[in-house]
């Protein structure tokens, strides 16, 4: 004989058979989810920590606005490396890669490079491009030099007519192949007319234009300040206005594979490419030539 329930009886066997299956189907419903979730997929190799390569260069580089291009370039190439520039003189870029507080040296006067190189701070050099140096001048030109393709003759004029004629003075490239060329000349600069003043080309520049004097400028930065200068190119063609650019990898960089990777990149045909088009969508001519070799 079956036993029959009462009510109450029967209402509580049935909510504890509701919360049994509840019960149940969590707990399927979950191994369910766990079964049908698609298996976690292996970390992604973490990415390479990025590390700064330091590079000293010359104001010129900078203020012609070269940097802005090739640095990013550079990276995108060189992921796992992002370079940053300190941007003065020659001279005291040598002077920084000898004290090894830069990785990479990119600068323009050649016989210092090769010394550098020579003695022993630096472990590669190479050519990377060339522009030339232009003696600019007031419109007025009262040198009477504009036209004229004797550099020498040009600073003769000047000196003799006691015109002014501002020096960057900060014994960077440009500096050097200034004094350089006075030598050349046979003048020794001095007086009132000749203002050395230790600063940057663009610096040097401004205050030329502002004084209405004459200066010696690589033709990259002058042409990338031209708009806002009242200064002209007077002298040009003087194949003693040459001027090249080179590469040197300091000796035991802090960042040896940023420097060798920088170095390697900067000499290829992608980087080389990029640097003969700088310029010539603005000017209608590169403001530096690329002759990597």
């Amino acid at each position: 004989m079956l036993e029959r329930m009462t009510v109450p009886a029967a209402l509580q066997r049935v909510s504890l058979v509701l919360i049994a299956a509840a019960f149940l189907a969590t707990i399927v419903g979950c191994g369910g989810a766990t079964q049908d979730a698609a298996a976690p997929e292996a970390p992604a190799e973490a990415p390479a920590e990025v590390t700064e390569v330091v590079i000293a260069s010359t104001t010129s580089t900078e203020d012609s606005g070269l940097f802005e291009v090739l640095l990013p370039a550079f990276t995108d190439a060189n992921p796992e490396f992002r370079a940053s520039v300190v941007a003065v003189g020659t001279g005291q870029a040598l002077e920084i890669g000898r004290a090894k507080d830069a990785d990479v040296v990119f600068v323009h006067s050649k016989a210092d490079e090769e010394k550098f190189v020579a003695e022993g701070y630096g472990y590669e050099r190479r050519d990377v491009m060339y522009n030339d140096f232009v003696i600019v001048g007031p419109e007025s030109d009262p040198a009477g030099i504009a036209g004229g393709k004797d550099v020498a003759a040009a600073l003769a004029a000047i000196s003799q007519g006691g015109h002014t004629f501002v020096s960057r003075g900060d014994d960077s490239g440009t500096h050097k192949a200034e004094l350089r060329l006075w030598k050349a000349a046979e003048i020794e600069p001095a007086g009132e007319w000749y203002k050395s003043i230790g600063q940057g080309m663009g610096d040097t520049l401004t205050m030329t234009s502002e004084v209405a004097g004459y200066t010696l400028t690589d033709r990259g930065t002058f042409l990338s300040m031209r708009d806002g200068l009242e200064l002209a190119i007077a002298v040009e063609g003087d194949e003693r206005l040459f001027n090249q650019y080179g590469v040197i990898v300091v000796t035991d960089a802090s960042n040896a594979d940023g420097a060798q990777a920088f170095f390697d990149w900067v000499v290829s045909a992608e980087a080389q490419a990029i640097i003969g088009e700088f310029g010539v969508d603005k000017f209608g001519e590169p403001l530096f030539v690329p002759n990597a070799k």
